[in-house]
């Protein structure tokens, strides 16, 4: 009796190591084919003057990401990364915006809070690209008690999405050596 006990433990200590492997696997996978390299640092330059709004390159869309602090105050507006296909193309910081070219067809979306203050998982989404159409995506922080409480990534109506561009200043960012 006693050695049936021991095996039915060891069985299922072993399928629940089974399931952290692939639970880790598969969140890995995620990161992989939407997010960049985690060791990448973004510095991030915000642009108040007016900006022309490019339109989609001959053959490809246009995806906007913007960053919407919200209504609240905050002292800390941590830099969002955000990644497509495995690359980080740009990062935002507080309110702003920055445009990218895809081409046409599904990708996979990341954004992940770059701080070593705040503590949030990634976000993920997919977006299936049309040549010659615009996208806006957008992320939000909410804060509550100085942490992170909500962090996401969405798409944003076109509607909103020119309204916010339209409001908030141009965000270049590269990647510190």
């Amino acid at each position: 009796m006693k050695a049936v006990l021991v095996f039915l433990c060891l069985g299922v200590c072993a399928l629940a190591q089974g399931k952290t492997s692939f639970a880790q696997e598969a969140v890995q996978s995620a990161r992989d084919s939407a997010c960049g390299d985690g060791n990448v640092s973004m510095a991030v330059k915000l642009d108040d003057s007016l900006q022309p709004r490019p339109q989609p390159e001959p053959g490809k869309a246009l995806v906007y990401f913007i960053q919407d602090t919200g209504q609240g105050g905050t002292l800390v507006y941590p830099t969002t990364k955000i990644g497509i296909d495995g690359k980080w193309v740009g990062a935002n910081k507080k309110d702003s915006y920055f445009p990218v070219a895809v081409e046409p067809g599904e990708h996979h979306l990341c954004a992940a809070i770059q701080s070593s203050f705040v503590n949030s998982g990634p976000e993920f989404a997919h977006l299936t690209a049309e040549a010659g159409k615009v996208y806006y995506f957008r992320t939000r922080i909410f804060f509550a008690e100085g942490a992170a409480e909500y962090f996401s990534l969405l798409p944003v109506d076109s509607d909103e999405g020119e309204y916010l561009v339209a409001s908030y200043p141009l965000a270049t960012a590269h990647a510190r050596k």
